[in-house]
């Protein structure tokens, strides 16, 4: 136990303050609990930690995966500092816990003047614990950088967010005032290749490799743990990843691709399906029917432009880089309301 405290203090003790993910300065803080999910390496442990520098009351930061949890439950770690006085728990890596969403419900319902902030890297699994925690939690999504916080991330400027609703009625103005300040084609070319996460700042020559590193872990645990899954399965996933990053956009002719790849129809569907919501690919449906994943998409996108310099081959479609950007800047998949969608 106390090493746990003594790992949290230097956790609150180390953590940057220069630089806030947008959406942490928007999450309702008056909540009791609040769940953060979003694609590993987007920046959750860094916002978690600014918010609990910020806490007004006596707060511990846990990580569930580290190996104290592999023999003590969390809702007894929970009883133990609560005696000691802790009445915020900012909780990291939670999908990494088996009964995290049963253990959170009763720690929720047992200790009603205390608080919870909660990450977790894997949405599949997240969203399989939602059942205990469907009337409980605020739950918000992380995504990828915008090019207004990769701007302030790399370069130090600082511009307001743009809705798409202005950019659209005011586009002239808003642009002639953003090019006066800087060259925004060369950091928009820069954004796509690097830009997205803001892991990048570990070493820009490494960063393909760790993104690589990261889409990865995502095949090949964070899907399997939510949908049991062969070996073959998700090499096949890893397949469709190759082949949509070659694609300008891609646009599935189902029937070909499942005997290319030996699986049925609805089992190619069910695939785009999971990389979709675990964030590795964007699927674009007419808008008509309803949402099961057996509707055929029209086109199927990278998740973000970032992953076609990890996967594409030879010289890159703008274009299509461009698309994709857009795409998933406007998406209406996402946790907050239309007025806090930024475009830029």
């Amino acid at each position: 136990m106390e090493k746990l405290i003594e790992i949290s203090d230097r956790k609150k003790a180390g953590v940057s303050h220069g630089f806030q993910r947008s959406l942490f300065s928007q999450i309702d803080t008056c909540e009791r609990m609040i769940i953060i999910t979003g694609f590993r390496g987007a920046g959750k442990t860094t916002g978690l930690l600014q918010m609990m520098s910020s806490e007004s009351v006596k707060a511990m930061y846990l990580s569930l995966d580290h190996l104290y949890f592999e023999s003590n439950s969390f809702i007894d770690t929970v009883d133990e500092l609560y005696k000691k006085g802790y009445r915020a728990f900012y909780v990291d890596e939670v999908h990494r816990y088996r009964r995290w969403s049963a253990d959170l419900k009763n720690a929720y319902d047992q200790f009603d003047d205390v608080k919870f902030r909660v990450t977790g890297s894997s949405v599949l699994e997240i969203e399989k614990g939602n059942a205990d925690l469907s009337r409980l939690a605020a739950k918000y999504s992380l995504p990828q950088m915008s090019l207004r916080e990769f701007a302030a991330l790399s370069k130090n400027i600082i511009i307001a967010p743009v809705q798409l609703d202005t950019l659209i009625e005011n586009h002239t103005e808003i642009a002639a005032e953003i090019a006066d300040r800087f060259d925004v084609l060369a950091l928009f070319a820069e954004y796509l290749s690097r830009g997205c996460y803001p892991f990048y700042r570990e070493g820009v020559k490494g960063y393909p490799a760790k993104l690589n590193d990261t889409a990865s872990l995502v095949l090949d645990v964070d899907i399997p743990a939510f949908e049991e899954l062969t070996f073959s399965t998700v090499r096949n996933m890893k397949k469709l990843l190759f082949v949509i990053a070659q694609s300008v956009p891609f646009k599935p002719n189902i029937s070909i691709l499942a005997k290319d790849l030996n699986i049925t129809r609805n089992t190619l569907l069910k695939l785009f399906h999971l990389m979709n919501k675990a964030g590795l690919i964007s699927l674009l449906h007419a808008d008509v029917g309803g949402k099961s994943y057996l509707r055929k998409p029209e086109k199927i996108y990278l998740q973000n432009p970032n992953l076609a310099y990890v996967y594409g081959t030879g010289k890159l479609d703008k274009g299509n880089l461009r698309e994709t950007f857009f795409l998933v800047r406007s998406d209406p998949g996402t946790a907050l309301p239309h007025r806090y969608r930024e475009i830029f």
